[in-house]
């Protein structure tokens, strides 16, 4: 880590596996979505293999499920079912606390997310983070999406900041290290879902507790006046 960098006036987050506790939200809709189908055992586990951490489409996953276990079931029937999942959704542990004490020490915060605009809206707002966060930039909304160092280049924009000024946090190599480091921002890598392959975070995260701890951020609270 360099010390050349100015004070940090705004850290991105991504947010599924980030900020969005992805894992935990997709295994409360799993155990629904295989009781009201009567799906059978193996079918969890085997969606969350394809699946990918969401990196894979679940137009893809689910024909290919209903394939292997031989399923009575439309595709569409059981996909259309998929936008549900959010409705479990859960924020990551210290995602709140964290969100807090970036913004009392008046430092912006911003999230860019792959995916669609309706889904990750709702999830941020049943996550509870709606008003923690200054900006929401979603790829589909946009017409750009990480790694293309145009949507980071986009939400610094939007908050009013430099990438030297900013640190990118999330869980993809790709997406949340190599991407934001293109576009000129450090990166905090939060292992939750791939490991690195080859990529060089600025920083590893051992939970979303150690962002209050990234070089450049100010040490104490905004006084604000009444």
């Amino acid at each position: 880590m360099t010390s050349d960098h100015p004070s940090t006036r705004a850290v991105l987050f991504d947010l599924d596996g980030t900020l969005h506790d992805r894992a935990v939200t997709l295994r409360a809709w799993l155990a629904g979505h295989v009781q009201q189908f009567c799906l059978p055992d193996g079918y969890a586990a085997r969606f969350l293999a394809l699946e990918d951490h969401g990196y894979r489409p679940k137009a893809e996953v689910i024909p290919r499920l209903v394939q292997e276990f031989n399923l009575p079931h439309d595709p569409r029937t059981l996909l259309d079912t998929y936008a549900g999942h959010v409705q479990h959704a859960v924020p990551m542990a210290h995602a709140h606390a964290v969100l807090r004490d970036l913004r009392a020490r008046g430092v912006r915060v911003g999230v860019v997310t792959n995916g669609w605009a309706d889904l990750q809206r709702t999830c941020v707002e049943t996550c509870g983070l709606s008003g923690l966060i200054d900006d929401l930039v979603i790829s589909k909304a946009v017409g750009l999406s990480k790694p293309d160092p145009a949507i980071y280049r986009l939400a610094l924009d939007r908050l009013g900041v430099r990438a030297d000024q900013a640190w990118f946090v999330g869980d993809s190599p790709r997406n949340d290290i190599a991407g934001p480091q293109a576009a000129g921002l450090r990166a905090a890598w939060l292992p939750s879902t791939h490991p690195l392959r080859g990529e060089v975070p600025d920083a590893t995260l051992g939970d979303l507790r150690d962002v209050l701890t990234l070089p450049g951020l100010p040490h104490t609270a905004v006084t604000r006046l009444a």
